[in-house]
């Protein structure tokens, strides 16, 4: 890449997408961005934050409170995971299936919830120790707090009731915590996090919530709407600052324990993406935050989607790891997004480790929308997924399938896409990926000894266009409240941490039109660019890959399909599939995965991709693993295979492990 963006062409996929300016436009960090030549070592052995011995448990829904998904146990290797077999298959009795619950696995016992309840299991036996029957439990699961001073250990979990404290040991309510067992008010679909004895939750509004792990008093609140008073205010262009709409927060969080960092991935402004009344860049919508965890206060910033009209907003947990760049050790952290893009930061200042472009992007002619002039892009690693496509790019797996997306083309008048393509009303388009990623919810993996972040992404479009709502049909003035009164005082500074310069300035379009009137997207034929019989995508494949990143150079290691087509498998083409949920990886150089709409569990080779295993399974897994070591001394590997979601996959109550046998 050149020393200057200056009428330069990025290749996305077969496609060039031109964009100038400088780079580094907009920043969060005050130090200027580094442009010295870095010297490029291959992958070492690098260590993420915290825990570097051997971890028996898996502990956090990403095994460690940075999200690695990474075990140190190692009995299953490459050599002999073709041995491994299902040891146990335990059912939920849930009729609906789709959970998505980590399996948090402590001294042996594995616990988890589903849509009917929280479970305690023997995790060598799949023996069920307890059952707290409820609904309502947040779908990613619970998470298990350690204990503190004369406190013992707690589960602590979404309920009909608000977020409950369980014991571990019986599953029955803990009355000493909140009000009889519960703190009310909180809508959580991913659990909680811990550090020391403060408890981290999604809020009820646009916010989030701190409380104290032992008596469930309140700590602070972190409001995710810039608030008066805050520079970043200015980022809410006329009246939208005081209207009640504001990000929300669905994802997950990471902690760097030592460092008392809270990571937070910010979503979208509510329902409201489409010429709605919230014009600017909306901050914090759309960032991934740094938080210090004892105060609540904002300590740096990245917005990686400015006034996100597609959807693309944040869920993964932020995955913590050092790098090696040089001579130097960097804390890091890394972030896959739906847009494909995987951004790697220094985790205490939020400078981004191989460098950040803002590149012009294709503005909105819809009146009464807006839409930021540039979009920001890692200038490494290169996109992960399909974010542009051209005519010459449809499928041609079969000739049905050519056939088909041949006529959706020029029936609907669909003409070549590109990155932050908007969307036009009633004229159809096509958005890659679509709003289901690229990435999505479950993150990255980091392999510690190999020095790789690994990731699925699947390559799959969405199209259609816009049409006005009638008030009041939906979609539209902010799903989500503005927060709770006075909370506005632990977001308060933030633009002072955070990116210098164009957050604080006046917007270019101050007068630009607000809530002129409301759009719904619409989509005439399914909305995913695919044949909908099939699911085969209308793009060259491949339609679903995993991928590694060398983290000390932001290089991409290796990439292949992930998931497969029998019928087209079995003609040898190789073309992968759309897949939701995440794996794992272990020092043993492997990578477990189920995520796949093929409802079939893998094991690839962590160094180089090559797949060395797999199992047929009840439903798609679309959740994480977990490894962990059995009371009885082996490991297993595990995963919830709940199938259903976005991506229609058929619906399963179980939850299977294996071990070598």
């Amino acid at each position: 890449m050149p020393g200057t963006s200056k009428d330069v062409y990025r290749t996305f996929y077969g496609s060039e997408y031109r964009y100038t300016g400088t780079r580094g436009a907009r920043r969060c960090y005050r130090p200027p961005m580094r442009r010295a030549a870095l010297i490029l070592l291959p992958a070492l052995a690098v260590v993420t934050a915290g825990h570097p011995l051997a971890q028996n448990d898996w502990v956090h829904a990403g095994q460690d409170p940075g999200a690695t998904k990474f075990s140190t146990l190692a009995q299953i290797t490459t050599e002999n995971v073709k041995n491994l077999k299902r040891a146990w298959t335990f059912h939920t009795g849930d009729p609906s299936g789709f959970f998505e619950s980590g399996l948090l696995v402590v001294d042996g016992i594995m616990y988890f919830s589903a849509q009917n309840g929280v479970f305690a299991l023997d995790g060598a036996t799949g023996q069920q120790l307890w059952k707290y029957a409820t609904d309502g439990t947040a779908r990613r699961g619970p998470l298990y707090w350690a204990g503190g001073g004369n406190v013992g250990p707690r589960i602590f979990t979404q309920t009909a009731n608000g977020m409950a404290a369980l014991d571990p040991k019986t599953g029955t309510v803990i009355t000493t915590f909140g009000e009889k067992g519960f703190v009310t008010g909180l809508r959580m679909s991913s659990p909680p996090v811990a550090w020391k004895n403060t408890i981290v939750t999604q809020g009820g509004n646009s916010d989030v919530k701190a409380w104290d792990a032992v008596t469930g008093e309140p700590r602070w609140v972190l409001n995710l709407k810039a608030q008066p008073g805050d520079p970043n205010a200015k980022t809410w262009f006329g009246d939208s600052l005081k209207t009640a709409g504001g990000p929300g927060l669905w994802g997950y969080f990471s902690v760097d324990e030592a460092r008392g960092l809270l990571y937070v991935p910010v979503e979208k402004v509510g329902n409201d993406y489409y010429g709605g009344p919230h014009h600017g860049e909306n901050l914090y919508s759309d960032c991934l935050l740094a938080v210090d965890i004892a105060t609540g206060k904002i300590k740096w910033y990245q917005q990686l989607v400015h006034h996100d009209i597609w959807d693309m907003d944040l869920a993964a947990a932020p995955t913590l790891f050092d790098a090696r760049i040089g001579t130097r050790t960097v804390p890091s952290v890394a972030l896959i997004t739906k847009m494909g893009l995987l951004f790697l930061f220094n985790r205490e200042t939020g400078e981004p480790l191989f460098g950040m472009e803002e590149r012009p992007v294709p503005q909105t002619t819809v009146n009464g929308e807006w839409t930021s002039k540039t979009q920001p892009f890692p200038v490494k690693p290169a996109p992960l997924a399909r974010n542009s496509m051209t005519k010459a790019e449809i499928a041609t797996v079969t000739p049905e399938l050519e056939a088909y997306c041949r006529n959706l083309w020029d029936k609907y008048q669909l003409s070549d896409t590109v990155p932050y393509n908007p969307w036009k009303e009633k004229q159809d388009i096509i958005v890659f990926p679509g709003a289901i990623g690229g990435g999505n919810w479950q993150g990255t993996m980091f392999n510690r000894p190999l020095g790789l972040i690994i990731t699925n992404v699947m390559n799959v479009g969405q199209w259609g266009h816009l049409e006005e709502r009638q008030p009041g049909a939906g979609r539209g003035g902010g799903r989500r409240g503005g927060g709770d009164a006075g909370a506005g005082a632990a977001g308060a500074g933030a633009g002072a941490a955070g990116r210098a310069g164009r957050a604080g300035e006046e917007p270019e379009i101050a007068a630009a039109p607000v809530g002129v009137r409301g759009m719904s997207k619409v989509t005439p034929e399914g909305g995913r660019f695919w044949e909908p019989q099939s699911r085969y995508g209308c793009s060259q494949p491949p339609w679903g890959e995993l991928v590694a990143v060398n983290a000390n150079t932001g290089d991409i290691a290796w990439h292949v399909p992930l998931g497969a087509f029998p019928e087209l498998e079995a003609k040898g083409i190789k073309t992968g599939q759309p897949s939701l949920g995440g794996g794992i990886t272990t020092a043993g150089n492997l990578v477990f995965i189920g995520a796949t709409i093929d409802g079939v569990f893998r094991a690839f080779d962590a160094r180089n991709g090559a797949e060395l295993w797999r199992e047929k399974l009840e439903a798609p897994a679309h959740s994480i693993p977990s490894s962990y070591l059995g009371k009885d001394g082996k490991q297993y590997i595990a995963v919830p295979a709940g199938g259903g979601g976005f991506l229609r996959s058929p619906t399963s109550d179980t939850v299977i492990a294996w071990r070598v046998q």
